[in-house]
């Protein structure tokens, strides 16, 4: 007897591998792994997300026409030129399924998002790794990159896990020079971390071209991770394909009621974006700090920081990680992505923030 047998494409995915959530010792950690927001969700979000329970036993609105609406008028957009999903994750996921067939291709960022690589071989399309340039998008290379086999384009801006952002003048070449057969995808997760409304431009892009589609989350500034949100906005055409293949019920009552809710308070938004700033800029001089012992900040325009350690000696990466793990400190070293020597850390509350420095300060000093 033969065991069904999965297809090739699917053996070479590495699965993704999420942040770690574990203390050492039964301690209960402080979690810097998985660039959440430590400031919660609008209490208006946490009331209607009890609320919404009660209609548990109701299937939600698969097309989450309230949502969407509420996300129209947030940004100016035409709601039928939206969809919303399980999270972005499942609009990134889907895409490769829809545009590419077995021997296509798939270019992307190294050092980028892991979903899409994931996404790209579940669709039996060959992932391209872009050379990115001081942790940034190089946006020269990633054209270079582009085959005749290339049926998307994904870029993170800002990118996770380096934090860096290229210009909307460099997200509008970029989109200039690909063929109008490839579809561009702008993830623009953290956006909402900068205080323009569309700092890259992706929004505008995804409005005035049909081969443009941009992607956000209700997982990070609005701090409703656990539940699951996202959307994407672009042409009619890419909605429709979207639509024909995503989960028939994306989101469940609870947490469409709580993301409507979360988009009403764009004061608690304004607060946390004004705080991860806060606390970003001191984590991020404190690394600077130690710079004399090889630990360096890259820039960051999103809620964590992307601290890079020697390669060798008593301070590498994995050293470190263990230590702050050691200290109660979770957070999230990067060899899978090609980043040995690199820790990524979340942006906490400032006790939090303040924890973790001395952590930090400690394990360097007793190097």
């Amino acid at each position: 007897m033969t065991a069904p047998i999965a297809n090739p494409w699917i053996r070479e995915i590495q699965a993704y591998v999420p942040g770690s959530s574990k203390g050492v010792g039964g301690k209960p950690p402080v979690k810097l792994s998985s660039n959440e927001n430590p400031w919660g969700p609008s209490p208006h979000a946490v009331e209607a997300l009890r609320a919404g329970a009660g209609e548990s036993h109701r299937y939600p609105d698969g097309t989450a026409a309230g949502l969407r609406a509420k996300i129209a008028a947030l940004h100016g957009l035409d709601a039928e030129r939206i969809v919303c999903g399980t999270g972005s994750d499942e609009i990134l996921q889907l895409l490769p399924m829809i545009y590419c067939k077995p021997g296509d291709s798939v270019a992307y960022v190294r050092h980028g998002f892991m979903v899409y690589p994931i996404a790209a071989r579940r669709a039996g399309a060959e992932p391209l790794a872009a050379p990115d340039r001081d942790y940034t998008a190089d946006i020269d290379a990633l054209l270079a990159t582009v085959r005749a086999d290339t049926r998307l384009v994904y870029l993170a801006n800002p990118n996770n896990p380096t934090g860096t952002m290229v210009s909307a003048a460099e997200v509008a070449r970029l989109h200039a020079a690909l063929r109008p057969d490839v579809l561009l995808v702008i993830d623009q997760a953290y956006a909402e971390y900068l205080d323009s409304p569309d700092p890259d431009g992706g929004l505008a892009l995804a409005a005035a071209h049909p081969n443009v589609l941009v992607t956000r989350t209700f997982s990070k500034i609005y701090g409703l991770g656990g539940l699951r949100v996202g959307w994407a906005t672009g042409h009619p055409d890419i909605v429709a394909e979207l639509n024909r293949v995503r989960a028939p019920f994306p989101i469940s009552v609870p947490a469409l009621a709580a993301a409507e809710a979360a988009t009403l308070d764009q004061q608690h938004v304004a607060n946390c974006r004004a705080w991860n700033r806060e606390q970003r800029t001191r984590l991020a001089e404190a690394i600077g700090k130690l710079g004399n012992k090889g630990l360096n900040a890259v820039p960051s325009e999103a809620n964590f920081v992307l601290m890079t350690c020697p390669e060798s000696g008593p301070l590498t990466a994995e050293t470190i990680h263990k230590g702050l793990a050691e200290a109660g400190y979770i957070t999230r070293w990067l060899p899978g992505q090609g980043l040995p020597h690199a820790l990524r850390i979340s942006v906490g509350t400032e006790d939090e923030t303040s924890g973790v420095i001395a952590a930090l300060r400690a394990i360097a000093e007793a190097a």
